[in-house]
């Protein structure tokens, strides 16, 4: 997020795209509730009539995969409308002119074709957005998870970059991350494109630095994404995948083509995994090492707001469970490398990650015993960046991006014509590995269910609770149907949750061509009554 959690109950105007927050963010969005009691206007756009887009006063019913339509249209009309903060753009962006002649093209009646929502309400939508003093965008995977995600993204900073909602309080552009230590991961390098900090790994100074700590030649280019690494699951040659170690990750679960993920990890000579429980991936494993809960662990998390705290073990560890930095480093001991041999404790780990990372650099252990600080704290005595781009932008200027609209990888025809889109569910968190075992969740939700509106339903024959074959190109599920208008005619919803109800057999047509992200979010299906 460029702005801390406490500024969702700022801003004038709040525009939300892409994100179920009541459900997957439920507590951030008491802020937002907080924010609309004051007097705030928010815009929702979303495929699904969500609880969000109920508390919303202009919402948006977009078809899926249509984004960058609305998007291009919404700067359309702020530029055509005056709307422009020309001081911001002046003095701190650039590429601001050829923007603004790129978006004379795509008008709100061209958009309202694709997104399929009345070229009234995207005018509306961008005035609001541009006259709010300040307007905040919040986003999730319902913005990423599509062969365009990096556009989408870039979509939203054109708008926030040609208002300049960007540095100031209650605005910005505010990603939700999906779990706890997300945005940490990324922060110590769990990303192929970066070392730890997010120093790109093309850059070969970075590579020369990294050698130089882990005392490893390191080449000066980006590691594998996971979708190449298993498409290059036990095959032949210098590319060639033959193990595998996996932490923390349900993989045959929550990745897209199920299929395709299981025959790549059933390839491998050697898998490994690493969790708390066995789940589904684990049972796919030659070993598996238990590692210890949140409440059994000392360590550090980075959450959404950029703010790095301390975790306490609360208990010890059941049986032989071992922290995962542990285990790493006693699988690189077995391997005979020794540039672990110096972490005797997660303070060593965590005090080397400060003493490489820029963002880091004014942390070390003892600082963040109260979790005071968001980074970057680039020196001991800094107080952290609440709030980033205040005053001027890492590399200088704000870059506008030229975005054109592309439809999904598949679209719906004559032999799938349904649109599927998946999500997640406020009672089953992620793949259900830990709320799957507990019987008071269960209780609350037991089981997967398709939701149908009730014209698509009756037109198909299909009645409230009966059962269905859901069928893409990939595969096909039986799923329960649910009756319910917040799904639109024409689009269809389920969680992935339930690995009873493998959806992901279903998914993954497409991925961005800049960060291998699938398409988790278009899915082409058809419907047939059991």
């Amino acid at each position: 997020m460029s702005n801390p959690l406490r500024d969702m109950e700022l801003p004038d105007v709040i525009f939300a795209i892409g994100t179920n927050m009541t459900e997957c963010h439920p507590v951030a969005a008491t802020r937002l509730k907080k924010a609309i009691s004051r007097g705030a206007r928010m815009i929702v756009a979303d495929p699904r009539r969500i609880r969000l887009a109920e508390m919303a006063d202009l919402y948006l019913p977009i078809r899926v995969g249509s984004d960058v339509a609305l998007l291009l249209a919404m700067a359309h009309v702020i530029a055509r409308e005056g709307l422009i903060d020309r001081e911001f753009v002046e003095a701190r962006t650039s590429g601001g002119g050829d923007f603004f002649e790129h978006v004379k093209a795509f008008t709100p009646e061209w958009a309202a074709q694709i997104c399929e929502v009345p070229a009234g309400d995207i005018e509306l939508a961008a005035r609001w957005y541009g006259e709010g003093s300040p307007s905040a965008i919040y986003y999730t995977l319902g913005i990423t998870e599509h062969i365009c995600g990096v556009d989408n993204v870039q979509s939203l900073c054109n708008l926030a970059l040609m208002t300049g909602n960007l540095g100031v309080e209650g605005g910005g552009i505010n990603p939700m991350r999906g779990q706890n230590n997300i945005q940490g991961a990324g922060d110590c390098g769990a990303v192929p494109s970066n070392f730890p900090g997010f120093q790109p790994c093309s850059d070969p100074r970075n590579a020369e630095k990294f050698s130089a700590a882990y005392g490893i030649e390191i080449e000066a280019k980006p590691g594998l994404t996971k979708v190449a690494a298993l498409n290059n699951c036990g095959a032949e040659g210098p590319d060639g995948i033959h193990a595998i170690l996996i932490d923390g990750e349900n993989t045959v679960v929550t990745d897209p083509d199920k299929h395709h993920c299981e025959h790549a990890l059933k390839s491998l000579d050697h898998l490994v995994v690493i969790d708390i429980f066995m789940t589904e991936t684990a049972r796919l494993a030659d070993v598996v090492l238990p590692a210890t809960a949140f409440a059994e662990t000392d360590g550090v998390q980075t959450n959404t707001e950029r703010r790095v705290q301390r975790l306490r073990a609360a208990v010890p560890p059941p049986g032989d469970a071992k922290p995962d930095w542990w285990i790493i480093k006693g699988i690189a001991e077995r391997m005979g490398n020794t540039q672990f041999d110096h972490f005797t404790s997660a303070k060593d780990v965590f005090n080397e990650l400060c003493s490489l990372s820029p963002i880091y650099a004014g942390l070390d252990w003892d600082r963040i015993d109260k979790g005071e600080y968001q980074w970057p704290v680039p020196e001991a005595d800094h107080p952290g960046t609440p709030r980033l781009h205040e005053r001027e932008f890492k590399n200088g200027r704000g870059l506008f991006k030229l975005i054109h609209y592309r439809d999904p990888a598949e679209v719906i025809d004559d032999e799938f014509p349904i649109w599927l889109t998946t999500g997640r569910r406020l009672q089953a968190y992620h793949s259900r590995t830990q709320t799957g075992r507990s019987a008071g969740i269960d209780y609350l939700l037991g089981e997967e269910s398709l939701e149908v509106h009730p014209a698509d339903a009756e037109q198909w024959g299909v009645r409230d609770g009966e059962f269905v074959r859901l069928s893409s190109r990939r595969g096909n599920i039986q799923i329960k149907v649910r009756h319910t208008e917040r799904s639109p005619r024409g689009t269809v919803f389920a969680s992935f949750s339930f690995a009873s109800v493998p959806v992901n057999e279903l998914t993954g047509g497409g991925y961005d061509p800049v960060t291998d992200t699938a398409e988790l979010k278009v899915c082409p299906v058809r419907v047939e009554k059991l």
